[in-house]
């Protein structure tokens, strides 16, 4: 069944009134290993974004961040931490499926959990919106749940196939790696692909 724009708007406004499992008070392990790596540089947009870790972390080593989210209960507590951290970062709510009314270009796009959100349909938009919104050559780094997490709680599974299918026009695969979603519950990790594309 097909899940309105509405009710994801809802059903994230609704989890960051508590604590979701995905908000763990720091930078996911993955978003750590690309920024050793070299991958994310330039200026960077974190979509869906949450309370801010990611966009905080990279934004403390020297990157222009920008983070959005369309939950505006994320985005104030992403500007609070901000605040206290003394972060660069900017936080603004939007849209991640219409980036191109930003009106910027990215060099890089982190997705830290967003992607397996969408429908099948929302999928095709929003990798259009990932491409109006990066320069060429810029990168699209993509951390999503695998099919190798069991079904039941979480979002969508996706597997490799389903990643090269959507970005097969305007993008070149760099790789697709296992990696994992840290969560709030001790010792639960998620089963993860970690993806590179390159805007071309």
């Amino acid at each position: 069944m097909s899940i309105s724009k509405e009710e994801i708007v809802n059903s994230f406004e609704s989890a960051y009134n508590g604590t979701p499992a995905w908000e763990i008070n720091k930078p996911q392990k993955e978003i750590i290993k690309w920024m050793a790596a070299g991958e994310i540089n330039g200026r960077v947009l974190d979509v869906g974004c949450g309370t801010g870790e990611n966009t905080i972390y990279l934004s403390d080593r020297g990157l222009v961040v920008i983070g959005v989210d369309v939950a505006s209960a994320a985005i104030l507590k992403a500007r609070k931490k901000s605040w206290a951290h003394r972060s660069s970062g900017l936080f603004m709510i939007h849209d991640a499926l219409n980036l191109e009314t930003i009106g910027l270009k990215f060099d890089t796009i982190i997705d830290s959990g967003l992607f397996h959100v969408f429908s099948d349909t929302a999928r095709v938009k929003f990798v259009q919106s990932i491409r109006s919104a990066l320069r060429v050559n810029g990168k699209y780094l993509l951390l999503c749940f695998s099919e190798n997490e069991p079904p039941g709680w979480g979002p969508r599974r996706v597997t490799q196939e389903e990643i090269k299918e959507y970005f097969k026009d305007g993008f070149r695969v760099n790789y697709i790696r296992n990696s994992f979603f840290e969560t709030i519950k001790p010792q639960k990790l998620i089963p993860a692909w970690s993806a590179s594309l390159t805007r071309i």
